[in-house]
């Protein structure tokens, strides 16, 4: 079983929205796939209540004292990969998660703010000896100079996974509908990009090279 944490201090990057369509592209792949909702807003939590679907992720809405226990749960209940959506926050729970993880990923913006609030968040994660990636997340559609600098900037700082994912209205249909992009719509762009995304996250994990590739939004 394989833990991805979604974590960031800085609240609007899109934890629980990644967490959901990552969940259900996962699905979809054919892995029994469960999400751990820490965050008090809850916002995976109530998207799985939206859900009309029956088959695809769980969703568990857990305190972080909890998730140590959880995770031997799930893991006799055969389920082969967690994504923890974390709040925005420094707290306790945020601290247990990237503890329990095999995967940190931080989402970020394009942005100077954005890219200068994650530093807690990857201090607390090197303090705590753990692997991470950053995602680029909410970026303008097309090739933009904005995103090719802040990919730059955080390749200095760690690992950058290599799809951007582009601001596309297709997201918010999506979370607002109980669904994933990959069932939203599954041809469209916003759904690419989250397939090639897990494909790069389940890679990382394993170790395996996924490929040098220059960033790109299309």
């Amino acid at each position: 079983m394989k833990i991805i944490a979604i974590v960031s201090q800085k609240g609007g990057t899109g934890k629980s929205t990644l967490a959901c369509s990552l969940a259900v592209a996962a699905a979809e792949q054919g892995l029994k796939t469960s999400v751990i909702d820490i965050d008090l807003q809850g916002t995976t939590k109530k998207w799985y209540g939206r859900r009309e679907a029956e088959d695809g992720p769980e969703v568990n809405a857990l305190t972080g004292g909890q998730l140590e226990a959880a995770i031997p749960l799930l893991r006799k209940q055969g389920v082969q990969l967690v994504i923890i959506d974390t709040p925005g926050a420094d707290t306790p729970g945020v601290t247990a998660a990237i503890q329990v993880a095999d995967l940190c990923l931080v989402p970020a913006r394009p942005s100077v703010a954005d890219i200068e609030a994650s530093a807690p968040t990857i201090n607390a994660i090197h303090r705590l000896g753990k692997s991470f990636s950053y995602v680029l997340n909410q970026v303008p559609p097309g090739r933009s100079i904005r995103t090719m600098d802040a990919y730059r900037v955080l390749q200095l700082t760690g690992a950058v996974a290599s799809t951007p994912l582009a601001m596309r209205v297709d997201h918010m249909d999506a979370l607002a509908t109980g669904q994933g992009v990959t069932e939203r719509d599954p041809t469209s762009k916003a759904s690419a990009e989250i397939r090639e995304l897990l494909e790069w996250l389940l890679n990382k994990i394993e170790g395996k090279a996924h490929g040098q590739k220059q960033t790109r939004v299309a």
